[in-house]
């Protein structure tokens, strides 16, 4: 397992994740919160999160059935990372937030946010 490093624009929110070594992999969802901001997931358990700085900064927005806590950077507006409703107990990482977006290599899967429930099911 390596540790990669990301965080918000103006770099008041920074995180570590643990991903194992080969391709990353990540989910593309086509939701409206999703495909309005582009994130890319990156979904990560809460022993291979660890939020370094910037707990102070972070606004959370609610929508639909309030169970997805979407957290951002209040000086940037950068969400960075989230509590997915998918992964209640874990994260959600923007891939693009990661310092090494650039030189990383992912295995991308679409996922049909729009269609929610019959996708998360296919997920398991």
């Amino acid at each position: 397992m390596k540790t990669l490093s990301g965080g918000c624009h103006c770099k008041a929110v920074r995180f570590e994740v643990g991903v194992e070594d080969g391709p990353i992999p990540l989910l593309d969802c086509n939701c409206s919160m999703c495909s309005a901001t582009g994130f890319l997931h990156l979904i990560a358990t809460k022993d291979t999160f660890r939020l370094l700085s910037g707990s102070d900064n972070l606004g959370e927005y609610r929508f639909g059935e309030g169970i997805a806590r979407h957290l951002f950077c209040k000086t940037c507006g950068v969400k960075s990372f989230y509590v997915p409703r998918s992964h209640p107990d874990g994260y959600s990482v923007n891939a693009r937030c990661l310092d090494d977006y650039a030189s990383l290599t992912f295995a991308v899967e679409a996922f049909d946010g729009r269609n929610w429930e019959a996708a998360r099911e296919r997920l398991g």
